[in-house]
């Protein structure tokens, strides 16, 4: 299997053109091959990790209203934009490399920039409206996710402690859609450059070749690497144990069960006036 494809500029010399498609398919089986072993982690394992709810709700949750806010109603259109965005470039951008010929290109880059267009709108609203750490990885995560390791090899008898807004699982694939994200954009928008547009004008010559290849390589990389990233995202959001989270991202808000069951009032303080996401 080859990473990257090689060609030759008009003076002989070697230099990168894209990554290897074969990359492609390691991602699609990458993510299938994610998905196998969770379930029979899921069916083996999680019902011994699974803790008793508390019976006496503690001081904080007593404030708990029976609706919490999961995500605002800004925070959803966001979401479901950039899904839509994102299964438009990847439709786009794979299908005419397997066989599926139609006319993509236009498609493909009015996809980029609304995408575009929904990551800028989503920075400034988490960043001035929401709570901006809350997605972050922090010391607290790294503890937490010790100590479960430490449970699930028997090392430990302490109570699993139950997380924030958002456990390390979901933090880490927010930091990976961020890296991919920003670099497919960021390559994708300069890449414009050498089709015609009604955003600016065509410039193919505006990188040298050599740069060029390797735009079109970090390009292809972020690509890839959303094939493997929604597959797993849809992947657990249609497992039973999950509807409830993927109901949060339609409704806007889970139930104080749920909240109680999966999270720790100290450290997603919620109150019946709290509105913040």
């Amino acid at each position: 299997m080859e990473l990257f494809q090689w060609g030759q500029n008009p003076w002989g010399q070697e230099m990168l053109i894209r990554v290897s498609w074969d990359l492609l398919y390691l991602a699609f089986w990458a993510g299938i091959a994610f998905i196998l072993f969770h379930v029979v982690y899921a069916a083996v394992w999680l019902p011994k990790l699974l803790r008793e709810k508390d019976t006496m709700p503690s001081v904080a949750a007593t404030a708990v209203p029976s609706r919490v806010t999961r995500h605002t109603a800004a925070a959803r259109f966001f979401h479901w934009i950039m899904a839509a965005a994102m299964l438009v470039l990847l439709v786009t951008g794979f299908f005419p490399i397997v066989g599926i010929q139609f006319p993509w290109l236009t498609i493909h880059w009015v996809a980029g920039v609304l995408l575009t267009i929904s990551i800028i709108y989503h920075i400034i609203h988490a960043t001035f409206y929401l709570d901006f750490w809350s997605i972050w990885i922090l010391p607290s995560d790294l503890q937490e996710a010790w100590q479960r390791i430490r449970h699930q090899m028997g090392r430990s008898d302490s109570e699993i402690p139950k997380h924030g807004k958002y456990p390390l699982d979901h933090k880490l694939y927010h930091l990976a859609v961020t890296i991919g994200g920003l670099t497919v954009i960021g390559t994708g928008l300069i890449m414009m450059l050498r089709i015609e547009t009604p955003l600016w004008p065509r410039n193919a010559y505006f990188l040298a070749d050599p740069t060029w290849g390797l735009i079109y390589v970090l390009h292809g990389l972020g690509a890839v690497l959303f094939v493997t990233l929604t597959l797993t995202h849809i992947y657990f959001a249609i497992r039973p144990e999950k509807i409830w989270l993927t109901k949060s991202m339609v409704f806007g808000y889970v139930d104080r069960d749920r909240y109680l069951e999966h999270h720790d009032p100290d450290r997603w303080v919620v109150s019946q006036e709290s509105t913040k996401e």
